[in-house]
């Protein structure tokens, strides 16, 4: 609705210039006044065209003033200084808009493209922390966002089962007596955890232990001990797994990197980059990327002939290449050089190089995190004290079934937590503070509020969806306000995810819950004379509010 809007602006804009014959500019530009009263869309075509015409913009807006008709769904078109403002008839929106608010609201047709996103991808060498929590949840959100405007998404993870700190994990059960069921806890992600701390002490004592591990790293390339080391990874990823779930991310594939070097993938990488001509070796193979304007050179294989993670990544995103037409990853800020050099790498061979999302990280007040050095909160911490004081929060404020608050704890929880990830742009550094994240004073906890507030109005009024809207309403205020959100959403979800950014989503939810707090604490529903029209108003923030908490993974609750 708000694309028929802007279009309708524009159109009026060319048919003016052009009954003036007058140049009509390639894109008519429109932007939102800061103040309201300046009206709903202001066009600068003035502007674009003074330096063409050599006349001033005030000159030409007043042309276009004069022949100028007003488009249906305006009630007026007014100049201020050299801009040309539009009045949008709420009257005639509203109307069109409530009848078109349905549950699939927000959707776009399908684009027939299709996206792998690859995300999260953490090493299963332990629990999931509050270090690998942005990666997940930028991943998740956006293949919602994706998916929403008509996108086919495949989103994967990628199994790191041949690196350094898994040959770590199956050297402890080999060498320590122990088997993984020995390590206390509940899950399995964090007895991996444990014994990985284990085995760094160890090292740390003797670093005769190195070339142990090293040697089975050689042998598990080479196919020997394939068991152990996918139990390990299996057994980990088991828990990891509950994690996500309860996190609410999913992936829909799980791809091995092992499985790339034994079909034979990687080794026939290693002889394509070698033909390309800027392969040079000194004790290990490496691919020179002077000519790329990279000093750097990407190292293919160590000085034993075995692969890197670098070359089995090339791998795995020449494999993607032949199954999406768009390829994005998201990763570290601290992957930019390595990102660049596989892309190069790709490219050289044909693939397509991948979009990638660099996010900063998320310390803590007290400093960053390792998880060799176990210095870090674990996701099950994290969301096992949301839940905790949402809980509390919760009993505060009603009486309710232990089970009914339990079920409410984990959506606010979980909600608070994806939302304080989601808000901010992934430049941004995060320090992840308790009172912010879980504050029920703003954020995450005000939108679902909002949402079970409307919830609880369509249930007084026993709503069926099939009140009339009046002839006579015309939003006023905080109702008009709702009708111009309300009419952005499709725009939103177009832009984010054209962006690929999740916080424009994050941010309309917050600005549609404000603007709806404030319409129910000074506009009467049930019984004013335009109950039918504000009815139907609130039901569609409702649905609004779900569907945009629902792009970034959040449960929107019926009652809180």
């Amino acid at each position: 609705m708000f694309r028929y809007i802007e279009n309708s602006a524009r159109d009026s804009i060319t048919e003016a210039l052009e009954k003036l014959q007058l140049p009509v500019p390639s894109e008519i530009k429109l932007e939102e006044p800061p103040n309201p009263q300046l009206g709903d869309l202001a066009c600068t075509v003035a502007f674009e065209l003074a330096g063409e015409l050599k006349r001033p913009p005030m000159e030409i807006t007043s042309d276009i003033m004069s022949v100028i008709e007003t488009p249906e769904i305006f009630e007026a078109v007014e100049s201020k200084g050299p801009y040309i403002n539009f009045f949008v008839d709420y009257g005639k929106l509203s109307g069109k808009l409530l009848e078109i608010i349905d549950d699939d609201y927000g959707s776009h047709p399908e684009r027939g493209e299709r996206i792998i996103l690859e995300h999260t991808s953490a090493n299963p060498n332990g629990p999931l922390h509050i270090g690998h929590i942005r990666n997940a949840i930028i991943g998740d959100s956006l293949a919602r966002i994706l998916r929403k405007a008509g996108y086919q998404v495949e989103t994967q993870y990628y199994v790191n089962d041949m690196g350094r700190q898994i040959a770590m994990i199956v050297w402890g059960l080999l060498n320590l007596q122990k088997n993984l069921d020995d390590y206390p806890g509940d899950k399995r992600d964090h007895r991996v955890g444990r014994l990985y701390l284990e085995v760094n002490q160890k090292l740390k004592e003797d670093p005769g232990i190195k070339e142990e591990v090293d040697e089975l790293l050689r042998q598990y390339e080479a196919g020997e001990n394939e068991d152990t080391f996918r139990e390990v990874v299996e057994y980990c990823l088991d828990g990891m797994k509950e994690t996500m779930q309860r996190l609410h991310v999913h992936h829909d594939r799980f791809v091995w990197e092992g499985e790339l070097v034994r079909d034979g993938t990687v080794g026939e990488v290693i002889e394509s980059l070698r033909k390309t001509g800027l392969t040079r070796e000194n004790e290990v193979l490496y691919l020179d990327l002077e000519d790329f304007g990279i000093e750097k050179e990407l190292v293919l294989t160590r000085s034993d002939g075995t692969s890197l993670y670098s070359t089995r990544d090339i791998a795995y995103h020449l494999q993607k290449s032949r199954e999406g037409d768009i390829l994005i990853d998201v990763l570290g800020s601290d992957h930019k050089l390595a990102a660049e050099q596989v892309g190069i790498a790709v490219d050289l061979l044909g693939g397509k190089k991948p979009e990638v999302i660099f996010y900063e990280f998320i310390t803590l007040p007290e400093g960053s995190m390792s998880t060799r050095r176990g210095v870090f909160i674990s996701v099950d911490e994290l969301m096992d004290e949301a839940h905790k004081r949402a809980l509390e929060e919760v009993e505060k404020r009603r009486e309710l079934p232990d089970d009914v608050a339990d079920e409410i704890a984990e959506a606010i929880g979980n909600g608070a937590i994806r939302y304080y990830i989601a808000r901010l742009s992934p430049e941004k550094h995060i320090v992840f503070r308790w009172d912010e994240a879980l504050s029920f004073e703003r954020g995450c906890a005000s939108i679902q509020y909002a949402h079970a507030r409307a919830c609880k109005l369509l249930k007084k009024a026993s709503f069926n969806g099939d009140e009339d809207i009046e002839d006579t309403w015309k939003p006023e205020n905080d109702e008009k306000e709702l009708v111009r959100l309300l009419a952005r959403f499709p725009v939103v979800v177009e832009e984010a995810a054209m962006a690929r950014r999740v916080h424009p989503v994050a941010q309309y939810v917050q600005d549609l819950a404000n603007a709806f707090n404030s319409f129910y604490r000074s506009t009467p529903v049930i019984g004013s004379e335009f109950e039918g029209a504000r009815l139907r108003l609130v039901d569609s923030v409702r649905i609004v509010i779900r569907n945009a908490l629902g792009l970034l993974g959040i449960h929107a609750p019926e009652t809180m």
